[in-house]
């Protein structure tokens, strides 16, 4: 049986090295590096965590029976291998940029007949939001143990946000997200026929009302600060963060 290697792949590496530079440069005496370091921080952040996030699913499938993501590269770490890189990295990276909403991407094929049992099958789809939430802790408990400077801790503030806010999007039992896969293995035929036919159009109705109706966008938002709260985040520093990586609004 072929055992498990994590291997980082050169461009994870290479998106770890420009969150760290963006890290450093916020500590620079300069209002543009601070701008510029912090755009980085959370953009390059962002990408690492959306490796991890899908690294989650990978893992836990492949210790759960499914040997073939091990064959198609999704333990190296890679985006390239996954099954949509644009889809996967490049749009989230996108609509995070533009508006700052945390898209979570479909990078992974699971072959969940392989898998041993409808809990393993669950497991694998909230493998990916956990990652979200423990990397969301880590940002904020971090933070708030050791206050770096002003502008890294508003720039690792504003990603723990981020990390969180995917967490509490990527749980909601709407087909085409990590929540509907966790409860879909317990569902009966006709409702899992109901969520693969609506898996391709769902997600994207909630996005639209996220963006265009204030009181669902506010409603989630609210939710997702009250978590960021509770794990020991600074709202105002994630305030500031937020401010600093918008720097053309």
């Amino acid at each position: 049986m072929q055992r498990s290697s994590v291997r980082p792949s050169p461009v994870f590496l290479a998106l770890l090295a420009l969150t760290v530079g963006g890290a450093l440069m916020t500590l620079l005496e300069s209002e543009t590096a601070l701008r510029a370091g912090v755009f980085l921080l959370v953009l390059g952040g962002w990408a690492v965590s959306l490796c991890l996030h899908e690294f989650g699913h990978a893992i836990v499938a492949f210790r759960g029976g499914d040997r073939e993501v091990y064959f198609k590269g999704y333990l190296t770490l890679d985006p390239r291998k996954y099954a949509d890189p644009v889809l996967s990295l490049v749009l989230p990276l996108l609509f995070l940029a533009i508006g700052g909403i945390p898209l979570p991407g479909g990078a992974v094929w699971i072959n969940h007949n392989a898998l041993r049992s409808r809990a393993v099958d669950s497991r694998v789809s909230l493998a990916g939001p956990f990652m979200n939430l423990v990397l969301g802790i880590l940002l904020a408990v971090s933070v708030a143990v050791f206050q770096p400077a002003f502008g890294l801790a508003a720039g690792l503030s504003f990603l723990a946000l981020l990390q969180l806010a995917a967490f509490v999007l990527n749980m909601l039992p709407v087909p085409g997200l990590d929540g509907w896969g966790a409860i879909e293995p317990y569902l009966s035929y006709p409702a899992r026929s109901f969520g693969a036919k609506a898996r391709p159009w769902a997600p994207l109705i909630l996005f639209a009302a996220l963006i265009g109706i204030p009181g669902v966008s506010e409603v989630f938002w609210d939710v997702v600060v009250a978590l960021y709260g509770g794990v020991g985040g600074e709202a105002e520093l994630a305030g500031f963060g937020q401010l600093l990586f918008f720097f053309w609004q």
